[in-house]
């Protein structure tokens, strides 16, 4: 995979997720068992837990939702000019088997993060970041890749999920569906890519997030990983 495809890649993934629903800061109404004192050094807004529902829903709209039918529908399109793998030729036959690879690598990686979230009781959606300039708000993004929030006052930590998942998609791919000659180094290759899309992400839903009464909040095309409005809950 040359330079130009990881560029593009990354400005696809970066992209789609324009229209995230981040969460918003709560009002005197919410719920103050779970409002969590905000730090100093890295402040981010209000956390409101997310309820098993809206876990839920965020599952199945980041499995099957039109965030990863777009997302394997340009990604199959920039394989399919580069012809990779190029045991799946080109023509309607090769894209078909390169979307339904990237939609099969996106599912696994959202299950594997959901499931392994839920096991450890963690919160891996994206919470946006209260404090000021370029710099630190994209610290906190490339942060929110690796973290997660745990427990009733969100409090942040080593996201084990995060880190795991990309690679069990790729993992998945090559011993599942790929040509017999790709193995793990193919398949850590992929993951890292898959990681950096989730980079490229978060930083999307930082800095290009247009409010909950854009054009495309009202479309209802969130983020597969950006946090409810806690408006919501009421």
């Amino acid at each position: 995979m040359n330079m130009r495809r990881i560029m593009l890649l990354l400005l696809v993934v970066a992209a789609l997720p324009l229209s995230a629903k981040a969460q918003t800061p709560a009002d005197s109404r919410g719920s103050a068992g779970t409002v969590a004192t905000i730090t100093p050094v890295h402040p981010d807004l209000t956390y409101i837990r997310p309820t098993t529902k809206m876990k839920l829903h965020s599952y199945f709209f980041d499995a099957v939702g039109p965030y990863p039918i777009v997302g394997a529908a340009l990604a199959a399109g920039i394989n399919q000019a580069d012809n990779t793998p190029p045991e799946w030729k080109q023509g309607a036959a090769g894209y078909g088997k390169r979307f339904g690879s990237d939609f099969g690598i996106a599912a696994v990686t959202t299950t594997t993060r959901y499931a392994l979230a839920r096991a450890l009781g963690e919160d891996t959606l994206y919470y946006r970041c209260e404090c000021k300039g370029v710099f630190p708000r994209l610290r906190h993004a490339v942060i929110s890749t690796f973290t997660a929030r745990r427990g009733e006052d969100g409090h942040r930590v080593f996201s084990f999920p995060a880190l795991v998942a990309p690679y069990a998609g790729t993992v998945t791919a090559v011993y599942g569906w790929y040509p017999g000659r790709y193995g793990a180094q193919d398949a850590f290759r992929m993951g890292n890519y898959s990681l950096l899309g989730y980079v490229g992400g978060n930083v999307a839903l930082e800095f290009l997030y247009s409010g909950p009464h854009s054009l495309l909040s009202r479309m209802h095309l969130n983020n597969r990983h950006g946090a409810p409005d806690p408006s919501s809950n009421r």
